[in-house]
């Protein structure tokens, strides 16, 4: 088992921490990036405002705890979205986006709290279509039994199938456990990742540190106890086909991929999110 601490970062005033990927795993299945929103406090005429930019090569998924936001996209996708909620979108060849918190939350203050993750599309669909779906928390199916609670957020496991469109093999749950509970992680998936948000929990009778990813052994059961009420999340699915190269925003099995969206943002040769001026540049 990998374990590893995330480290801090801030994106566009929204503190965050950054898990995957690291020196220490690049991937856990299709997952190659990983940010838990921390819980944040957002007064009256502040909010959250990730600027329009770009991506390829890759599915993002956001997921909140609290708060809300606004997702709007070069495919002309405009859609609030609020906790339990999935919103989905596979960049194709090239895509543009912006994530900010409504109008109306930005002017009565508001809290933000809530995980993205970035998913590498196989390699016959890194150049295909992009394409954006917003799942209600409805949909999402759910197992509440003696004192656990699965929520399967996108893929299959635990019995469960969310609706949401991914590209490969995928398992990512959120999990609630009630106080002396316990939970079998089976191994139908090759890898697989533990991440506890919060309370006091057991892997195998090894204490886990809350907000630190435990990269589990493949083909390894293991069981999670816990030892207060645990609010987490588990993750993974098949292994990438192939290693996979991450620059900025820009996710591709081919570097040449990645110069040319570089090239191609840098130059402004990239479909823009309707009304929207606003921009991140490319790092340098």
């Amino acid at each position: 088992m990998i374990i590893i601490k995330p480290r801090a970062e801030d994106v566009e005033g929204q503190p965050i921490l950054r898990p995957l990927p690291s020196a220490k795993c690049r991937s856990v299945g299709p997952f190659v990036f990983f940010d838990h929103m921390l819980e944040t406090d957002y007064a009256a005429g502040n909010g959250m405002n990730i600027r329009q930019h770009p991506h390829i090569g890759l599915s993002t998924l956001t997921y909140l705890f609290e708060g809300q936001l606004i997702h709007k996209d070069s495919l002309g996708s405009d859609q609030r979205v609020r906790p339990g909620e999935v919103s989905w979108m596979t960049a194709g060849s090239a895509v543009a986006h912006i994530e900010r918190t409504p109008e109306d939350l930005r002017a009565s203050g508001s809290r933000m709290h809530g995980l993205q993750v970035w998913l590498a599309s196989p390699k016959e669909h890194e150049q295909g279509p992009g394409h954006y779906s917003h799942h209600p928390a409805e949909t999402l199916p759910v197992s509440d039994n003696l004192g656990i609670r699965i929520r399967m957020i996108a893929g299959s496991g635990f019995c469960l199938t969310s609706p949401v469109p991914v590209l490969s093999p995928t398992l990512y749950a959120e999990v609630n456990l009630q106080t002396a509970t316990t939970l079998l992680i089976p191994t139908e998936y090759q890898e697989r990742a533990l991440y506890v948000l919060s309370g006091e929990a057991l892997l195998d009778d090894e204490p886990v540190e809350p907000r630190s990813l435990m990269v589990l052994e493949p083909g390894v059961e293991v069981t999670l106890s816990a030892e207060s009420e645990c609010h987490a999340v588990i993750f993974g699915g098949a292994a990438l086909d192939g290693p996979r190269r991450m620059n900025w925003n820009f996710v591709a099995s081919d570097p040449a991929l990645i110069d040319q969206a570089r090239a191609r943002w840098a130059a402004g040769d990239w479909p823009t999110v309707p009304g929207e001026v606003e921009r991140i540049e490319l790092p340098r």
